[in-house]
């Protein structure tokens, strides 16, 4: 019996013993920081007078920063319209943090040097930042640092851009984006020369997202009923990653649904018999004069204009001029039974149309002074929707009511 008793007791301590030393184990490398760690700063502040857009990579062993890059997108020297940048792999010596490079537009020489300095309030980095002939001097403090996850999850998204949208309520039918590589740009946009469309300009000059990203958004407004075509055209051009719809001018609460039947000339919308009807709908509910529409070939809007006599100043005689931009098209791409039509928020002018000699007018917006007052529309789109039986979107429950 003692015999068994101590060999009992000796089982349990070795148990024992190999349980705490688990639980040590446990703790130590729970405690011990990950081998190899990537942080990231994105806020350090100095460079081209803070107009650049900087982003300082670290990897880490054991707490201890072994590498840098420093990647810096700023206005282009001489050319500030456009975005040049640089990246730098940095030398690690202690505190100091040094590199040379060149800009990947302007072909600019760079230099980096570097000190950087840990506190309780976060990062300083001081020093100087050289490119091309002017030098910044760096004094940046308290700067925090986030993880890798942290850091792809806080960069710009990419544009969206649907191939085939199930539907027009998110993207939008005259609203054509392409993905294309940069060396592909020039010829891309070439080759759109004599097409009957609209591209944005902004959209021919890269942010600093899509110089990191190596792909450019071109951005296009193209009648709704070349769109489907040309999208599909463009998915086979050279250098295009991606084409399709994004979104664009098209507001659900200024949309309406309605039966396509009694509207269409064979597979194309009948513009006539649809701007007449509803510049007359229209003109009832502004208790205006309508003037004949015209239509935007380029972008299939229609432009609707108004007059009537300026009710709160009777005396003198003056007209007011409202405009919308509208636009009518299938629901969804390709042949449908459905139409939209959008109309746009209106503008108005006050001009003195009166014989003789004629007021000279400003309005407030022009001279910087108190906002222009709203226009007023009436019950426009509702009168519209009346007409045409048509339906109306429930934001709420993101359907067709």
């Amino acid at each position: 019996m003692r015999v068994t008793g101590l060999h009992s007791l000796l089982i349990l301590a070795t148990a024992f013993g190999a349980s705490q030393a688990y639980a040590q184990a446990k703790k130590d490398t729970k405690a011990a920081p990950p081998a190899n760690e990537v942080r990231y700063f994105t806020s350090i502040g100095g460079i081209m007078d803070d107009q650049a857009d900087s982003i300082l990579k670290e990897t880490r062993a054991a707490g201890k920063v072994t590498g840098a890059v420093l990647d810096v997108c700023y206005p282009a020297i001489g050319n500030p319209d456009r975005k040049d940048r640089f990246v730098a792999t940095l030398t690690v010596d202690g505190q100091k943090l040094t590199g040379t490079t060149q800009s990947m537009d302007g072909k600019q020489p760079v230099t980096v040097n570097l000190l950087r300095k840990s506190s309780g309030n976060g990062v300083s980095f001081d020093g100087k930042v050289t490119i091309g002939p002017g030098t910044s001097n760096i004094s940046s403090a308290d700067n925090t640092d986030i993880s890798e996850k942290e850091f792809k999850e806080g960069q710009e998204a990419d544009d969206e851009i649907s191939a085939a949208p199930a539907d027009f309520t998110s993207a939008s039918p005259e609203a054509v984006a392409v993905r294309v590589k940069p060396d592909g740009i020039a010829d891309f946009v070439n080759s759109l020369r004599g097409q009957n469309l609209e591209i944005s300009l902004t959209s021919l000059l890269p942010s600093c997202s899509e110089l990191r990203k190596g792909e450019q958004v071109i951005h296009i407004n193209i009648d709704p009923e070349r769109a489907t075509d040309f999208v599909a055209k463009m998915k086979s051009h050279a250098g295009v990653i991606a084409s399709g719809w994004t979104s664009g001018k098209l507001d659900m609460d200024r949309t309406v649904r309605f039966a396509a039947a009694d509207w269409r000339d064979g597979s194309k919308v009948n513009r006539d018999k649809l701007t007449a009807t509803i510049s007359a709908v229209m003109a009832k509910a502004l208790s205006a004069k309508a003037l004949a529409p015209t239509w935007n070939d380029s972008t299939g809007e229609i432009k609707l204009t108004f007059k009537r006599p300026h009710a709160a100043l009777p005396s003198l005689g003056l007209t007011q001029t409202i405009e919308f931009s509208a636009m009518a098209t299938s629901d969804k791409p390709g042949a449908s039974d459905k139409l939209l039509l959008w109309i746009g928020f209106p503008s108005i002018t006050t001009t003195d149309e009166s014989s003789g000699a004629k007021l000279k007018l400003s309005d407030a917006s022009d001279t910087g002074g108190e906002e222009s007052v709203p226009v007023d529309e009436g019950d426009t789109v509702t009168a519209i929707a009346r007409e045409l039986k048509a339906q109306r979107w429930d934001a709420e429950n993101t359907s067709w009511k």
